[in-house]
């Protein structure tokens, strides 16, 4: 069952999103990747929610949420995340990134030190210089993703799938195929995530600079098996940021929120 989603505005701009949980316990607050919107955290979200009270959200111009004026890179997106956790008047969060949301994640603890209790990223591109898939070599490469993008998202939306989550144990169901599908076909939406994948191309040399600041607890949760980001990266981050801890999840894939939850959950509720 997909999770029940709400709509607020912020920055004049139409914000999807949904909460789970009591507001008296700790708040977590979900920053999915691409080519995912909030509903990727289906089955991890009412998990963490027995502990946390749990927040998620569409990227502004992802998902369901219009876009907002302005960059989109990954010190952009924290900004962002600043005023969005503004606006549901949390005073200190935990972060669990996925993917592309995990840099704006690890950004907003660095600028925003106050406000962060700890951070959890999963399966991320956060070192410029690591291995890669040959397709995200490609795409970053000849930005080759801003035409299949533009002009082939059947063939994205495919691809990911294929690579993310075949396994043995789950495939994508189809109620999330659905929602995910629904959302990444739209123009605005591929449009944005163009201009984001760019912005984050641009910024991504940059990033080592924020992590060397970031002060609270970092754990990065990785896929034994996730085709696109070795466990590389995350002992490269380690060097910048020591008091990270790596725990690496066997058999896992890179959307390994949708057959992983119990695992990923043992790895966050031991902070």
């Amino acid at each position: 069952m997909l999770l029940k989603t709400n709509h607020t505005v912020i920055e004049t701009k139409k914000l999807r999103y949904f909460i789970l949980g009591d507001k008296k316990n700790k708040a977590v607050v979900l920053l999915h990747g691409y080519p995912d919107n909030l509903q990727i955290w289906h089955k991890i979200a009412p998990v963490l929610a027995a502990h946390y009270y749990v927040i998620g959200f569409d990227w502004p111009g992802m998902g369901d949420s219009e876009a907002w004026p302005g960059g989109a890179t990954p010190v952009v997106m924290a900004d962002r995340l600043k005023k969005i956790i503004d606006h549901f008047q949390l005073e200190k969060i935990s972060i669990v990134a996925h993917d592309m949301g995990g840099q704006a994640g690890l950004v907003f603890a660095s600028q925003y030190p106050a406000y962060t209790q700890s951070v959890f990223v999963m399966n991320s591109l956060l070192m410029w210089n690591e291995k890669t898939s040959w397709e995200i070599t490609l795409l970053r490469k000849f930005r080759f993703n801003d035409l299949v993008l533009t002009y082939l998202p059947q063939l994205v939306f495919r691809r990911a799938k294929r690579t993310f989550i075949t396994s043995y144990r789950s495939n994508i169901d189809k109620e999330l195929e659905k929602d995910l599908w629904l959302h990444l076909k739209k123009k605005e939406v591929r449009s944005y995530i163009v201009r984001m994948c760019a912005g984050y191309s641009a910024q991504l040399k940059k990033l080592p600079t924020y992590y060397q600041n970031i002060k609270c607890p970092v754990k990065l949760i990785w896929a034994e098996k996730g085709k696109h980001f070795s466990i590389k990266h995350a002992y490269a981050f380690k060097e910048l940021c020591p008091q990270t801890e790596i725990v690496c999840i066997k058999n896992a894939q890179h959307w390994m929120v949708l057959n992983m939850q119990a695992e990923i959950a043992r790895a966050i509720f031991s902070e």
